[in-house]
């Protein structure tokens, strides 16, 4: 059971609120008609989420909101306002607000909000506590994530580093596999020696045996001087072999020898070399596959899995997206020398609503193109989008969203779809006429005082879509 304060000047808006937050939640709610007292009552209790009105007298809304942010950063502050304040409205979301909503409401939009702040701050919470947790361990510095998932991870690494065995890592492109491989050996008695990476799908069938076992001079054409290899560079420490789904059939048969044996012959050479190695290798390939049809060696793949550790996927994982964000936020800061001290509340929802199937490798790239766009000391969602990514939903998203519809009863389905269709339309039509409302009127055919209307019970504002637009 969460706690919420409502504050706003009207008896009769308080009276509402609890009533609508009594019949359809089990949450505690706090009331409040003076907002000269909140800083008396926030001394004496914390609250997941304040509800406060915009225009008050005495003290406004941003005002409460920069007074419970400075005693409660993570409490979810919802601004209530009329539609002639909107704009005031967003820049209370630019100052940390979680989310506003007009007068007069639908109460299931208000609770809708509610509930999200809810998750959210709970969310961050959450966050907090196991990021604290994880610090506490050794540390893992570039793995970043607290779900049950990670965790589970983290205790195979833990497990599996401090032994010699064989490592098998695989999962989807992007989900942090080199990452992984590092983490083994930085926690292994090996760690004062050599990592070294080799990435067996971008080095051509042609030389990949030089570059693995070195060669000898004049041992083929170009061979100008002896060359040590990478198993030679990694002797005492660990080689890590990615894409290894990718070694052709030649190369596979003198790995196996490698791992069997610890032995190996440098190109145009005779001599059988001695190596001691910790493997690790990865794919994103699905190697039982490859073996059913001729690609993949089954003794090899045997020798290599005997530890297996599989990485999830960023969807199996969203809740890790905020501390994902934070992470590579203060990354790209240090790099690119920025300042940005928070990412928008309105960029993390879209971020958690996303579809990544390039995992967190893409994550990172987004926030990186966003903090090289970013202009202030916040990083918004105008910032991604300006940096090449789109805004619209994921397909996931919008799945989810019509199995939501068709759960509901008929009336209510029906409600929900006509209230998504004038939000989508109308905003593509303001978008089209970079807000002038009365050329959207025109070309939608409807009434200009209609179309306010609508616009009003959407929370759409024409200022947002002359911003957007660049001729503008």
């Amino acid at each position: 059971m969460s706690s919420i304060l409502a504050l706003d000047d009207e008896h009769d808006m308080l009276a509402l609120l609890s009533r609508i937050i009594s019949e359809k939640s089990s949450h505690k709610l706090t009331t409040l008609s003076d907002a000269q007292q909140l800083g008396q009552l926030l001394e004496q209790k914390s609250f997941d989420v304040v509800l406060t009105d915009l225009k008050m007298p005495g003290k406004s809304g941003l005002q409460v909101l920069e007074e419970v942010k400075e005693k409660s950063p993570r409490t979810a502050v919802i601004i209530m306002t009329a539609y002639g304040t909107i704009e005031s409205a967003l820049q209370a979301t630019r100052k940390g607000a979680f989310d506003y909503i007009t007068k007069p409401f639908r109460k299931e939009r208000i609770l809708h909000v509610i509930e999200q702040a809810i998750n959210w701050q709970q969310l961050q919470q959450e966050n907090v506590l196991l990021r604290q947790k994880l610090e506490e361990r050794v540390s893992l510095p570039t793995l970043v994530g607290s779900t049950r998932a990670m965790q589970s991870l983290f205790d195979q690494i833990h497990k599996v580093a401090k032994t010699s065995a064989t490592v098998l890592i695989t999962g989807e492109s992007g989900t942090g596999k080199e990452l992984v491989a590092r983490a083994l050996h930085s926690q292994s008695a090996r760690s004062a020696q050599q990592f070294i990476p080799i990435d067996c799908s971008t080095i051509p069938e042609t030389i990949i045996e030089s570059e693995l076992f070195g060669h000898v001079k004049g041992s083929f054409t170009g061979a100008i001087r002896n060359k040590k290899g990478m198993v030679e560079e990694a002797n005492h420490g660990t080689l890590f072999l990615d894409e290894i789904a990718d070694l052709n059939p030649a190369m596979q048969v003198k790995l196996l020898r490698l791992l069997q044996e610890g032995e190996y012959k440098v190109v145009g050479s005779n001599a059988i070399n001695k190596t001691d190695i910790r493997f690790v290798a990865a794919t994103n390939q699905n190697l039982p596959e490859k073996i059913r049809t001729g690609g993949f060696r089954e003794d090899l793949f045997y020798r290599l899995n005997v530890i297996n550790i599989r990485l999830p996927s960023l969807e199996e994982r969203k809740e890790d997206i905020p501390l994902l964000c934070a992470h590579f936020l203060e990354k790209f800061n240090t790099l690119y020398g920025k300042s940005i001290k928070r990412i928008s509340d309105e960029l993390m929802r879209d971020m958690l609503g996303r579809d990544w199937p390039g995992n967190v490798r893409e994550l990172e790239h987004a926030i990186e193109r966003g903090v090289i766009m970013a202009g202030g000391d916040s990083l918004e969602l105008s910032d991604i989008s300006a940096s090449g990514m789109p805004l619209k939903p994921s397909p996931s998203q919008e799945i989810a969203e019509s199995s939501e519809l068709f759960s509901m009863p008929f009336k209510e389905a029906k409600d929900a779809l006509i209230d998504r269709f004038h939000s989508e339309y109308i905003s593509r039509v303001l978008s089209r006429n970079a807000g002038n409302v009365s050329k959207a009127a025109r070309e939608s055919g409807l009434k200009r005082q209609y179309l306010h209307r609508l616009m009003r019970e959407n929370s759409l504002d024409s200022k947002s879509f002359k911003k957007n637009n660049p001729d503008q």
